[in-house]
């Protein structure tokens, strides 16, 4: 028999809400969560806005050790996988913990622990030589971006292969495809599976300020994230996690588990062109679209729905644009698209699972999220990227797609549980 990857659990750490349904709510209403940074004084910086999560960790149910111990990217992991476990139903007790498998992605690991520690170390940059001994004991696993994994697997109790991909803005995404291979192999039957960023520090505002791929717009942070939109101006930096739980599909079923999805194609291109620019042509997107399409035996016209990744950059807007023309050919113009970057903000390697559970949600609840802020579309970008206000809307297939530094490309396929079976796909 062969075995497929379903979702069952969806975990969200987001902007404008801790949980799964503030974040749903958030999307749903098209509401903005971007505002003038807090978590540190951005006042030298080109960009001062970001896209920050009201996060309590006591009140999230870490304990006092795990708060200090944990970076906060490690936390919000932890924290959503936890909400994911819970909302599967699964008793992980119950279930060998060797065939529990846990694949977290990161674009940055634990940046803010890493930079906080370096300013002790330092006295705030001023020592070059640094006194180790002045570092808290678990320094060493800020460095290691495997240590987030490893939190999550720790909580959870999994001792199933245990990975942290970093493949930068893809990581979200290829995390899930690494543990739905896992399950379709054979390796594990279920998995804890998302990904987590905490970026918010002065090291990445300076990162992003030198090459000026943030926006400008401090005087108005609610509507700095414009995808798509003429007057965009760059995308805005955010923090946050998505945690899901995969179950192999015949027994996610057998236990009459709910089924937000099934995770039917995946496919990864590189560009092999440069490290930040992207060809306008959009042809290695499209092609990981189109072989997602194949892997699913999916013709084009049967994509309902476009989470795209909509970062709100001119070149990456009109790129995939491009890629959606190329590998949907006519249909493109017949699907709404939309950016939930528009409301949350870029939270970098996260913010592909953070995606896949709003497409996940989106199946469910059968409505398309809006793009916020989108007044006056780049006629370049002429599909339907449904502005301002979210769109009931029949879905059966949704495409999520990711853009990451390094010229990565992914682009991942969902569909409503029981689409298979009613004549959606081609033989």
């Amino acid at each position: 028999m062969t075995r497929c990857a379903v979702i069952t659990g969806v975990g969200v750490v987001a902007p404008g809400g801790v949980g799964r349904e503030a974040f749903w709510e958030l999307l749903s209403e098209g509401r903005t969560a971007t505002r003038r940074i807090s978590l540190f004084d951005a006042g030298p910086f080109r960009s001062q806005v970001g896209a920050e999560v009201d996060f309590d960790p006591a009140g999230a149910g870490l304990d006092p050790r795990q708060i200090r111990r944990m970076d906060r990217a490690a936390q919000f992991a932890v924290v959503s996988a936890r909400e994911a476990v819970a909302d599967s139903g699964l008793d992980l007790a119950g279930i060998p913990p060797e065939r529990i498998t846990v694949s977290i992605g990161s674009a940055v690991g634990c940046t803010m622990g890493l930079e906080e520690e370096y300013a002790v170390l330092s006295d705030n940059g001023k020592e070059w030589l640094v006194d180790h001994a002045y570092g808290v004991p678990h320094l060493y696993g800020y460095m290691v971006p495997s240590t987030l994994a490893a939190e999550v697997a720790r909580d959870a109790g999994a001792e199933g292969p245990v990975a942290l991909i970093s493949t930068g803005c893809t990581s979200g995404l290829d995390s899930i495809s690494h543990a739905v291979q896992l399950i379709e192999e054979g390796s594990a039957d279920v998995a804890l599976a998302g990904a987590t960023d905490a970026p918010l520090s002065p090291i990445t505002s300076a990162c992003f300020d030198a090459i000026k791929a943030t926006t400008s717009n401090n005087a108005d942070p609610e509507h700095a994230s414009r995808p798509f939109d003429l007057d965009r101006d760059g995308f805005v930096l955010a923090e946050g996690s998505a945690v899901l739980v995969l179950e192999e599909k015949a027994a996610a079923e057998r236990r009459g588990a709910r089924i937000y999805g099934e995770i039917i194609g995946f496919a990864s291109r590189s560009n092999a062109y440069h490290m930040t620019g992207l060809k306008a042509d959009g042809r290695e997107m499209a092609e990981a679209v189109r072989v997602a399409l194949d892997q699913a035996r999916l013709d084009p016209t049967a994509v309902d729905y476009i989470n795209a990744h909509g970062s709100g950059t001119k070149q990456n807007d009109r790129h995939e644009t491009a890629a959606f023309k190329r590998s949907l050919g006519h249909h493109a113009y017949e699907i709404p698209v939309s950016s939930i970057k528009s409301m949350v903000g870029h939270s970098l390697g996260a913010i592909g699972s953070i995606e896949i559970a709003a497409c996940a949600l989106a199946l469910d609840r059968q409505v398309v999220p809006p793009t916020a802020n989108l007044h006056a579309p780049d006629p370049v970008c002429d599909l339907d990227y449904v502005p301002l206000t979210a769109r009931d809307h029949p879905l059966d297939v949704v495409l999520s797609v990711g853009s990451g530094f390094g010229g990565f490309q992914t682009a991942m396929l969902l569909a409503r549980h029981g689409a298979v079976t009613e004549g959606r796909y081609i033989s």
